[in-house]
């Protein structure tokens, strides 16, 4: 039997519709594929390669204490021999003109206010006599500047002359040693304390690790820098004064201070510029105790000769370097690379470590920042960013809809 012109349309009906839910699932799947957000993907990290360098034994003297340190480095490098407070003979003198040009700076080449010297200073002068100082000749009338002072009491570590400039400088060496204090207390120099100006007092002390610290005070300061590098000095009046410190130009030494009483026994507070690759470092010392002047130097040659094979300029990140790699299900593929280089310089066997972290990426173009690397070189940490090599773009419609699982 024939179907009826009512199951004819309803049939009809039925194959519009379900046509018409079969294009609409369609054009769903389609539209939903093709406009779908790429599922990010992880970076495969590549291992940074170690950094850090071998360890570095300075030879040290077999008798006194030492400490050394570098300018830009935090601290005290390596020490040896006892680290308490110890007298410290003239080297004290190196607190003495830190505190003054706090009170009466002076900048570049200036010379300063000129000081006249009276018989007051003379007396200071046959003090120091009796005290079996070492002094420079003063005379009643006397003018030098400022600075023409300063090169007298620091060369030939005139002690008479610490305590004429205290006095100038403070109106009494009571004044100066609160001054001092502060001064100290101010620098974080806890382990070292001074009963006057030129050291000739056992009492006036240090610990290696403040007076490395105190040296890299006195080559922060241009003034003193430049007159502790003086061999000599023409100074009027007195005439040439020569600097104590016998290891001056030798193996690039230029600095700082000597100092010598039967307390301290032979001491010396030392600054050379050492090479490092075209860089250079300063490097700051002190060894204290000697037996002798030219004993101490002989062996600090020595240990300045063993201590600068442990700077070294270390290469942290390389300019280009692929620190992780992103690949797409679509077969494409980007390195996440360092934007710029770093390097620094090290000493010896300062840890070295370095920490990736690569955002997760779904589609990036070349240039893009991506991440980072940090690279920690004991307590300083440099941050470089990552970019993307290459642009990772999106795969395209008919890619999403075959496979529509992994978009």
């Amino acid at each position: 039997m024939s179907p009826t012109r009512r199951q004819v349309y309803h049939r009809r009906r039925i194959a519009v519709f379900s046509v018409l839910a079969v294009i609409l699932l369609a054009v769903t799947y389609l539209t939903s594929t093709g406009l779908a957000a790429v599922t990010p993907s992880a970076a495969a990290v590549t291992e940074p390669a170690a950094l850090t360098q071998p360890a570095v034994t300075p030879a040290w003297p077999s008798d006194g204490a030492g400490a050394i340190g570098a300018v830009g480095f935090d601290g005290v490098l390596a020490a040896s021999g006892e680290q308490g407070t110890v007298p410290i003979a003239s080297i004290t003198k190196m607190v003495t003109a830190l505190v003054i040009l706090e009170a009466k700076p002076l900048t570049g080449d200036d010379a300063g206010p000129d000081i006249t010297f009276t018989d007051e200073d003379v007396d200071i002068y046959y003090e120091a006599i009796a005290e079996n100082g070492s002094v420079a000749p003063v005379v009643a009338g006397m003018v030098l500047s400022q600075r023409e002072a300063f090169e007298t009491m620091l060369l030939p570590s005139a002690n008479n002359y610490s305590v004429s400039l205290a006095v100038w400088a403070f109106g009494s060496v009571d004044a100066y040693l609160a001054a001092a204090a502060e001064f100290l207390a101010a620098n974080g120099l806890t382990g070292t304390s001074v009963a006057d100006t030129s050291g000739i007092s056992a009492e006036s002390v240090s610990s290696p690790a403040d007076l490395v610290a105190l040296a890299k005070l006195v080559v922060a300061n241009p003034v003193l820098a430049s007159i502790v590098a003086m061999p000599t000095a023409d100074i009027p009046t007195i005439g040439t004064v020569v600097n104590t410190n016998k290891l001056l130009g030798i193996d690039g030494v230029d600095g700082i201070k000597t100092g010598t009483t039967d307390e301290a026994g032979a001491c010396l507070l030392f600054a050379v510029d050492v090479p490092v690759g075209d860089s250079t470092v300063t490097l700051v010392g002190v060894v204290l105790g000697g037996a002798t002047h030219p004993e101490l130097n002989r062996t600090i040659r020595t240990l300045i000769d063993s201590v600068t094979p442990g700077f070294r300029k270390v290469e942290l990140v390389a300019a280009g370097a692929p620190f992780g790699e992103y690949s797409t299900p679509w077969e494409q593929s980007a390195q996440a690379v360092a934007e710029t280089g770093e390097s620094a310089i090290v000493w010896a066997d300062t840890p070295i470590s370095t920490t990736v972290v690569l955002d997760p990426l779904a589609l990036g173009e070349k240039g893009d920042v991506v991440g980072s690397v940090d690279v920690t070189v004991g307590t300083q940490t440099v941050t470089v960013p990552l970019v993307l090599d290459a642009s990772i773009t999106d795969p395209g419609p008919f890619w999403r809809w075959t496979h529509p699982g992994e978009v």
